[in-house]
């Protein structure tokens, strides 16, 4: 039998290291690309600070139901003062001081029942921040019978500071929620 050559040691080319760059997104621009961290940045910082900035703007109260019967329950609210006492009169039930619900609360809360001799029609409800504090002022309806249900007051106690945050942080939401269909469609 014959013998074998030896064999020779192949030799293999140095291996290298890559860093692996993570994929940027198809299908967007890369000037979209790099300013979207930017915007979705300032969309978030518009969003922390405005409600900060509209809770002390003015104060906000609201009556709930808005509609009662006589010898009904009512409960107050009120938002915006900065301070832990307030209270609420009206001509349906007198006096009602209002207190937080917490140590760290904003808003003041209280409850009241309505004269069972309350004359039937609008009732003006006047909340004020702490004794000599701002004012505001909405309506309770007294009516015979029982309550009718509602929105209690909550549509007309919407600032537009508030509107236009609600709006910003949708079309943050929508944007993003586009932004990554895209990405995953494109992957």
């Amino acid at each position: 039998m014959p013998a074998k050559p030896p064999a020779t040691p192949r030799v293999l080319p140095p291996v290298t290291s890559r860093v692996l760059q993570p994929a940027a997104p198809r299908g967007l621009p890369s000037a979209v690309r790099r300013r979207l961290p930017a915007v979705a940045a300032v969309t978030l910082a518009v969003a922390a600070v405005t409600p900060a900035v509209t809770a002390y703007a003015a104060p906000t109260a609201t009556v709930s139901p808005t509609t009662v019967a006589p010898g009904g329950r009512v409960a107050l609210n009120l938002a915006g003062c900065g301070t832990k006492v307030g209270r609420a009169t009206s001509s349906a039930f007198g006096e009602v001081r209002l207190t937080p619900g917490n140590l760290e609360a904003t808003n003041l809360f209280g409850s009241a029942t309505v004269y069972r001799n309350a004359g039937q029609g609008t009732h003006r409800v006047t909340f004020e921040c702490a004794p000599g504090g701002e004012r505001v002022t909405v309506s309770l309806q007294v009516t015979p019978g029982a309550a009718r249900g509602g929105t209690g007051g909550s549509i007309d106690s919407v600032s537009p500071g508030q509107i236009a945050v609600g709006g910003a942080l949708v079309a943050g939401a929508l944007g993003a929620g586009v932004w990554v269909v895209r990405r995953r469609a494109s992957a």
